[in-house]
């Protein structure tokens, strides 16, 4: 084997963990604070997240021989940083992080929990998530008014970098904003050491259908399919009812701690399993193993980011998260509103997912799709379904 073979998938694997931390992991803090964590709380369900994915992303690229990679579920954490509170606190909040984490392994043993969330047409799915997004990514905006002179250099940064290396573009944001915060902020070292935080979980029904069903969802239609759809585009074959056994099983065991959901890496997942991470995509597998060991790096250094991210201006990570989240926004409207057909559900499921409300004591994701189930089934009933044409075998349409 060559030393160039070995160092091509070694270097993409860190270059995964890097962007697929960087990306996202103030967005983490958000929703766990959010949802009641304090301070160090979020640091320990930061750090029990990268600790369960690599450990995952390790059992099944070495089991398997392909570059299998996990991420925490970023739509979930968009979805509980737009919670209004949750009740019974902290602990109900984990509570419903051990039951999505049910969820996916019963979908991974039993199919038929899987079908239910097919049955969720996707253009409801992404509206849900558009609609959860939106209010996060109107920060920048927001804080740019507000705080001009602290958020106006990340803003920049990230447009230079979104022009000339766009993979690098939040990531470079994120930069600018803790180097700020390292140059004016004092904090204390001793808050800096990495530790674990243990919740007993509880449980509400509020909880557990505001929270735990919404962020099942999300993560199954906006990170599971799509890291399938990525990892097939390569030529590989994720072991389906297995990585959702491994990613339900982390969730689970790491819910205590304060991590709310891994699941298979979308996005990131091309970064490990292209060209990028070598010739040879028999080996790319090397790729998975070294962004698990960046990620069990990265673990040691999350109590510091997190201390780095609390003590940042007052808008400035919210910025950044908003900026993070742009693209993932972008891609959501458009499975939304894709198909005229869907767009007034999709657009009633946005609606009510972005108004923040809570009936009941339940979010407004579960009632954005409801509202758009319920409207989908109102302008369907009585509906004759349209009768295609045969397909035409003339030369012309053989063409096209």
């Amino acid at each position: 084997m060559s030393e160039q073979s070995t160092h091509g998938p070694v270097l993409a694997g860190v270059v995964t963990a890097l962007v697929g931390f960087s990306s996202s992991f103030v967005v983490v803090l958000a929703g766990l604070t959010a949802v009641g964590a304090t301070a160090d709380q979020a640091a320990s369900g930061l750090a029990t997240l990268l600790v369960t994915q690599a450990v995952g992303m390790l059992w099944l690229s070495v089991r398997h021989r392909i570059p299998v990679t996990l991420a925490w579920s970023t739509p979930g954490a968009a979805l509980l940083a737009t919670s209004a509170g949750v009740t019974g606190g902290w602990s109900a909040a984990v509570g419903a992080f051990v039951a999505a984490g049910v969820l996916i392994l019963l979908t991974a043993l039993v199919p038929r929990v899987g079908d239910l969330v097919a049955a969720i047409p996707v253009s409801l799915a992404r509206a849900m998530l558009a609609g959860v997004l939106l209010p996060l990514c109107l920060a920048p905006v927001t804080a740019l008014v507000d705080s001009p002179a602290a958020v106006a250099p990340l803003v920049v940064t990230w447009l230079v970098l979104l022009r000339v290396a766009p993979r690098w573009a939040v990531p470079g944001a994120l930069a600018v904003a803790l180097g700020t915060v390292v140059a004016t902020a004092r904090i204390d070292a001793a808050d800096l050491a990495p530790h674990l935080a243990w919740t007993t979980p509880s449980w509400s029904l509020s909880a557990l259908v505001g929270i735990a069903l919404p962020l099942y969802v999300v993560t199954m239609a906006s990170q599971n399919v799509p890291g399938v759809a990525v990892m097939s585009g390569f030529g590989y074959r994720v072991p389906w009812r297995e990585s959702l056994a491994v990613t339900g099983i982390g969730t689970v065991a790491g819910a205590p701690t304060g991590g709310h959901a891994i699941n298979l890496a979308a996005i990131s997942a091309a970064l490990a399993a292209g060209p990028a991470a070598g010739a040879d995509p028999r080996r790319r597998w090397i790729a998975a193993v070294s962004a698990s060991v960046a990620y069990l790096v990265l673990a040691i250094a999350s109590t510091a980011l997190a201390t780095l991210v609390a003590a940042a201006a007052d808008g400035v990570m919210q910025a950044a998260a908003g900026l993070a989240l742009l693209g993932t926004l972008g891609a959501a409207l458009g499975d939304a509103l894709a198909d005229p057909a869907e767009r007034e559900p999709a657009a009633a499921t946005l609606v009510v997912a972005a108004s923040g409300v809570t009936v009941l004591g339940i979010g407004a994701a579960f009632w954005a799709l409801v509202a758009g189930l319920l409207l989908r089934a109102f302008l369907r009933a009585g509906r004759r379904p349209a009768v295609r044409p045969a397909p035409r075998t003339s030369s012309t349409s053989a063409r096209t």
